[in-house]
């Protein structure tokens, strides 16, 4: 493991809520933290709604790339997000899972897709918070 935490964020196609929430920790975690992030079935292209409700935080998630979920992104995680991609995800023993229940942004308009992009911020300052913390 690094030094640093790693937190690996898991939906099913890498292009909404995941890269949102990858994009709020490394706003807001700064070099405190190393963010990964994956889909079990990774889509073409980052959804441009979930872009537009990011730009509107001052975040540009407009360059990332769906990544396929592998087993070596979740063996050199220490945290394990998940967002509706049910067991497509490895458990590793000593990790720690959360699966967070969100609303898939897919094919909302920009009023939902807010919404989904304040509920993650508040998650991660929370997940933010507990890394300080130390661990569990």
């Amino acid at each position: 493991m690094n030094a640093l935490p790693t937190v690996l964020f898991v939906c099913v196609h890498n292009a909404g809520r995941s890269q949102m929430a990858a994009g709020y920790l490394r706003a807001l975690g700064g070099d405190t933290v190393q963010v990964l992030s994956a889909g079990s079935a990774p889509g073409s292209a980052v959804n441009p709604v979930a872009v537009e409700a990011m730009a509107e935080e001052g975040i540009d998630i407009s360059e990332a790339i769906p990544a396929m979920l592998t087993t070596e992104s979740v063996r050199e995680s220490d945290v394990v997000i998940t967002m509706g991609c049910g067991d497509a995800c490895p458990i590793f023993p000593g990790k720690r899972y959360e699966d967070w229940v969100l609303d898939d942004p897919a094919g909302q308009g920009i009023d939902a897709v807010r919404r989904i992009r304040d509920e993650i911020r508040a998650r991660v300052v929370t997940l933010l918070e507990e890394l300080a913390a130390g661990p569990r």
